[in-house]
């Protein structure tokens, strides 16, 4: 059978078969905004998920780790307002009470349910208003966009995709949604992002896709070298599609569509990040290592310095080499070819004529590219990340106020 993967048109989280969702306002936060969603599978799944490094995690990440490890999640019920982080045994019980009532109106079980939160930390949740605003909830197959509004928080607009795919396996289908501006510089896990298929996807490997997908797409972004407690990112499989079981011996097709799907929606977070102008792609090649490749994408992404130069249109390209110099990993200074907007600013490690008001007027674009070649070893690896403004100060120096 012909292998194919076509982007669906105007495709989310609910384009899979068998998966409907909705949203309502809450007033968890704000009155007058979607700040609550649910996301069901009217058949039973197979379920995996990833979860933030950082040590202090939020209480939705405790429980739902907890009912992952289950086995069989088949619901999401997400808000946003208030992170429900660093609030104790109140936090915790409120997250175990938030999943029964979504399980008590879905009709499953409390550990079928993946509880999220995204928000400010240290508020407490009140769950009196979740009570209140799962009853004006109305699930349907296009409520994927309702969805993909309701978790939005500091976000400017919605990240959704899907796509179609047809392998030795079948047709199915596997879609999307994020949300994430600020706090992002994510590790094993990121901001939240709710996958789903309706292929029929055998647990191990859907846990071992998931994290393949993440480390080469969520990972790899960041927008200000912050890392949240509430980063999750979930995938839930119902063989809706009649496919045969998917392996790790015919998963290779799932897992470049599901490749393709994590980086869509990493990349849109990195674009739309607080303040954020135009889209920074980092590309390394010739490093000693692919850890080490990664390693040194990221620390350019990362680097003030760089994301300045970039909002201010400066083809500073010192700060993308000194960056890569302080990243801790091996290079021979001689060796180091940079490129900027497809630009030879640096070869062997010296510099080369430069037409200042031609590379400016190249930076003025929705995407800046970066490239570096080491010529060292045969590492390579991409990072995401985007330009600093003025605005993001002003977003987050007012952030609860």
């Amino acid at each position: 059978m012909k292998t194919n993967i076509v982007e669906i048109k105007q495709g989310t989280v609910t384009s899979s078969g068998g998966f409907t969702a909705g949203a309502a306002g809450a007033g968890i936060k704000y009155t007058g905004r979607l700040d609550l969603g649910l996301l069901y599978s009217e058949k039973p799944c197979t379920s995996a998920a990833v979860f933030t490094s950082n040590k202090v995690k939020a209480a939705p990440i405790l429980v739902t780790a907890g009912h992952i490890k289950k086995g069989g999640a088949r619901a999401v019920i997400v808000n946003s307002g208030c992170a429900n982080a660093c609030t104790g045994q109140a936090g915790i019980k409120a997250a175990r009470e938030i999943a029964r009532l979504a399980g008590e109106k879905l009709n499953i079980k409390p550990e079928q349910v993946i509880v999220a939160s995204t928000g400010v930390i240290g508020t407490h949740m009140p769950v009196d208003r979740v009570k209140t605003g799962l009853r004006k909830i109305v699930l349907s197959a296009a409520g994927g966009h309702q969805l993909a509004r309701a978790i939005m928080t500091t976000d400017t607009r919605t990240k959704e995709i899907a796509l179609r795919v047809t392998d030795s396996n079948g047709t199915y289908i596997i879609g999307g949604i994020a949300k994430g501006a600020g706090m992002i510089h994510p590790d094993m896990a990121t901001l939240l992002s709710f996958l789903t298929t309706d292929a029929r996807v055998e647990t191990k490997f859907l846990q071992v896709a998931l994290k393949k997908a993440v480390d080469g797409s969520f990972n790899m972004i960041t927008v200000d070298g912050d890392t949240s407690t509430n980063d999750m990112v979930s995938l839930l499989a119902n063989g809706a599609a009649g496919t045969a079981g998917i392996t790790t011996k015919s998963g290779r097709t799932f897992q470049e569509a599901l490749n393709r799907v994590c980086r869509f929606l990493a990349c849109s977070i990195a674009a739309d990040g607080e303040g954020a102008t135009r889209l920074v792609e980092v590309n390394i090649e010739g490093a000693l290592t692919p850890a080490q490749a990664r390693k040194a994408a990221r620390t350019v992404t990362g680097s003030s310095l760089v994301k300045s130069a970039i909002h201010g249109n400066d083809p500073n390209w010192g700060r993308i080499v000194a960056a890569i110099g302080r990243s801790g990993i091996h290079i021979e200074e001689n060796s180091i070819d940079v490129h900027l907007q497809g630009k030879a600013m640096m070869k062997q490690g010296r510099p080369l004529p430069l037409d200042k008001a031609a590379a400016s007027a190249s930076l003025k674009s929705d995407k800046v590219v970066i490239d570096v070649h080491l010529n060292v070893g045969r590492g390579k690896a991409t990072a995401w990340g985007c330009d600093l403004s003025e605005e993001y100060v002003t977003i987050n120096s007012d952030y609860t106020t």
